[in-house]
């Protein structure tokens, strides 16, 4: 049996998507092929055809990452809700964009909002990445420290913009920044003993001062958006701590465009507070690795298709 007050729920970012995304889940459980229709409706557009069929291109474009994987996040929590009610977190949390799905997941917002506020958010981050051309790389094999002296050392040189954008888990973590001051960072990444550094395929410059504009203008949007304060404690990305009420929330979600994923701290944090199991509500198992090298006293479950929810349904009945 599954102890709920022990076990917390997490909600991917970007990069979790694939063509396919939801699809079996929403021909086995009717609650995920009304989520995905509920979407079409609120969107005005087929975004279930999209994540089942593709194409790809089309799905990664950040415009609709964010809304399909929100949608499916959320799909695959009400499938599991649906055969175990009693499946209530004691925290939640989730990773860049899944932050909002975890929001929704706390009752923090309603479906339909969270899911017009993600769109316009992808929408606001695309417009700006082209006024604020930028990147990201991965670097693999140094501390978050590092990196970070990295970035600084980067901006005297180039007098651009860098920083340091996830700190997914003890040795990965993202810089961000203009395309210039990521070429340089890359070299002195690779210079200061980084194991590998790969530039990601993105076109924006995420989670950097880059994002400003789209901020700016989000800022409009979260607060013309109807928030309350969440059931279960909700740990935000720029703080990796609880968001109380919502001008917490409100001051998250804006800040979180422009400031660093702390994942490493916000998971070792919900750890500290007494979270023991770890479930990844998307379409891959990305959180759950990361989980492994975070924290391997702490067990996860990536509910991310029928096998695994139908696995985990039967054992914890």
């Amino acid at each position: 049996m599954v102890d709920w007050s022990k076990t917390a729920f997490i909600f991917p970012g970007q990069g979790s998507q694939v063509v396919g995304m939801g699809k079996d889940l929403a021909d086995k459980y009717p609650i995920v092929r009304q989520t995905f229709e509920e979407a079409d409706a609120i969107l005005g557009f087929s975004l279930s055809r999209l994540c089942f069929e593709g194409p790809e291109d089309d799905l990664n474009d950040t415009i609709n990452t964010q809304p399909a994987l929100y949608t499916c996040g959320i799909a695959v929590l009400r499938a599991l809700q649906s055969e175990r009610p009693e499946a209530r977190p004691v925290f939640v949390a989730g990773h860049s964009l899944g932050e909002f799905t975890a929001l929704a997941a706390a009752g923090a917002i309603a479906f339909a909002d969270g899911l017009r506020l993600v769109r316009e958010r992808g929408r606001l981050m695309k417009e700006a990445g082209t006024k604020s051309p930028g990147a990201m790389a991965a670097v693999l094999g140094l501390d978050a420290p590092a990196v970070a002296e990295v970035c600084n050392r980067t901006q005297q040189q180039t007098g651009g913009v860098l920083i340091l954008a996830n700190d997914n888990c003890p040795g990965q973590t993202v810089i961000s920044g203009d395309d210039a001051s990521i070429e340089a960072g890359m070299k002195l990444a690779s210079e200061a003993g980084a194991k590998k550094v790969v530039k990601l395929a993105v076109s924006i410059a995420a989670h950097s001062p880059l994002m400003e504009s789209a901020s700016a203008t989000f800022r409009e949007v979260i607060h013309a958006t109807s928030f309350q304060a969440p059931s279960v404690p909700v740990y935000g990305n720029v703080d990796a701590a609880p968001l109380a009420d919502v001008a917490g929330i409100q001051r998250e979600v804006e800040l979180q465009l422009t400031h660093s994923v702390r994942w490493t701290e916000s998971v070792q944090a919900m750890a500290a507070a007494g979270a023991e199991v770890f479930m990844e509500f998307g379409p891959k198992d990305v959180l759950t690795a990361l989980l492994k090298r975070i924290d391997r006293s702490r067990s996860g479950r990536a509910l991310n298709g029928v096998e695994n929810l139908d696995k985990f349904v039967a054992e914890s009945g």
